[in-house]
């Protein structure tokens, strides 16, 4: 199994990518730990990287979320596994300091968040230069064995902060859907969840990494979304500024990288996770 550092490097742009920019932070107040994140239940011990317009039916379900003050229970979440590159490493490191207080938060959701990853990385061969593929159970695999090996019954997935700059939105989002056309391969009946990719600091934009290619980036992945039956998540939508950038408040980096979140924005993510998946 090849070790790999699990905070990875987010493409900044084609240069940088070459450059390799290693990620240093994921925020001092959601905890340290540093090996990479396969589930929450492990990683209890040793834990393992402007929103574009919803649809009818999401608008729908989140008229009536609000109207019923409707969440969904943690109970919903047993069977799940989030699959992400750093930044879904930072609410595997928050779940998992949550379960110390209460085992039952987010059920037996488990997580898959290797640094560096993205839909391109996985689309790479296994062990290959280059390559970034998540470990389960201590063995690096594809996406799509590691899902079927968890026997997921939903995957939320979210990527694409290391693949715009490489592939552009076009090719991010084209790789997106070959990577879920995987999985649905492996597991059919699995239910899936895209969640939109982030926003950035305003400041910390540069290169093709910025919030306009990230809102045309999550446009592409709703119509994906719309066309392949999967469910879009808008979850950037609840992280923005009034510019369209990341809150400040939400970002765990923001003079940096400004793209990690704090405890503050794993709450605001959940919050919107459960109450549009209901």
């Amino acid at each position: 199994m090849k070790q790999k550092n699990i905070f990875g490097t987010i493409a900044l742009s084609a240069a940088a990518v070459a450059a390799a920019l290693s990620l240093s932070a994921c925020g001092s107040d959601g905890g340290g730990e540093s090996s990479q994140a396969q589930s929450s239940s492990q990683a209890a011990s040793a834990v393992q990287s402007t929103a574009p317009v919803s649809s009818a039916a999401d608008v729908s379900s989140a008229a009536a979320a609000e109207e019923n003050n409707t969440q969904a229970p943690d109970s919903f979440f047993n069977d799940s596994v989030f699959v992400g590159d750093s930044v879904s490493l930072k609410l595997n490191l928050y779940v998992s300091a949550q379960r110390a207080v209460d085992s039952s938060f987010m059920g037996t959701a488990q997580f898959l968040t290797p640094g560096s990853y993205g839909s391109g990385n996985e689309l790479k061969e296994l062990g290959s230069a280059n390559s970034v593929h998540p470990s389960y159970n201590g063995t690096e695999m594809y996406l799509a064995d590691a899902v079927q090996a968890m026997g997921a019954k939903k995957l939320f997935i979210m990527l694409g902060m290391n693949d715009i700059a490489v592939y552009g939105n076009d090719g991010a989002v084209n790789n997106m859907a070959t990577v879920l056309a995987q999985v649905k391969e492996k597991s059919p009946g699995i239910e899936i969840y895209v969640q939109s990719m982030t926003p950035i600091v305003g400041t910390a934009q540069q290169g093709s990494l910025t919030n306009e290619n990230l809102d045309i980036y999550n446009a592409g992945l709703q119509a994906m979304c719309q066309q392949n039956g999967y469910t879009y998540l808008d979850v950037a939508s609840v992280m923005k500024d009034e510019q369209g950038n990341l809150k400040r408040e939400y970002c765990s980096d923001p003079d940096n990288m400004g793209v990690h979140f704090t405890d503050e924005g794993c709450r605001v993510w959940i919050d919107y996770l459960r109450t549009h998946v209901v």
